[in-house]
């Protein structure tokens, strides 16, 4: 490459960036003066903010102890309540084995009455209804032969037909 070739490539490459330099201050003074104008417009609202800093943080403070108390409230409300269950469980299981215990009881009265209920049953059977059935078959045996011998010796074809008619 010749070098005055190299010369003008170089100056061509030095104006370019010259004038990207000169695009680039024109940017910056646009960026200077915009930032001047919004600082122009924000100095005013600076005190507002201020104030509103300043509420926000007396907001924030009051509800941190706002919620401080809560907590300390709803921590002793789960402290009582854990208390109360428990009173609860232990009159609940006190409940418990008390009908246990009664319901035992009961089932003992009830098979105690059962068996002596079985026992009466079984008693006036072999005392009362045994003997009963044994008077009245001697009862019907005697009443035979009352029959019998009052009916004398006629044992005609009647009285036979008489006695199967009742058979059949």
């Amino acid at each position: 490459m010749d070098q005055n070739l190299l010369l003008i490539i170089i100056a061509v490459f030095v104006f370019v960036a010259s004038i990207a330099m000169c695009i680039q201050a024109g940017f910056l003074f646009g960026i200077y003066r915009a930032a001047r104008a919004f600082e122009e417009k924000a100095i005013p609202l600076l005190p507002k903010m201020d104030a509103l800093v300043e509420s926000s943080r007396v907001a924030i403070d009051d509800s941190r102890r706002q919620i401080h108390e809560i907590t300390e409230k709803t921590s002793d409300i789960l402290d009582v309540t854990r208390k109360q269950l428990a009173r609860v469980d232990e009159v609940l299981e006190d409940a418990s084995g008390r009908a246990r215990v009664q319901f035992d009881r009961a089932e003992m009265v009830l098979d105690d009455a059962m068996i002596r209920t079985q026992e009466t049953v079984a008693l006036v059977h072999s005392g009362i209804m045994k003997p009963l059935r044994e008077i009245q078959g001697v009862t019907a045996g005697v009443r035979a032969a009352l029959n019998f011998l009052m009916r004398g010796r006629h044992n005609g074809p009647v009285h036979a037909t008489a006695d199967e008619e009742m058979f059949i």
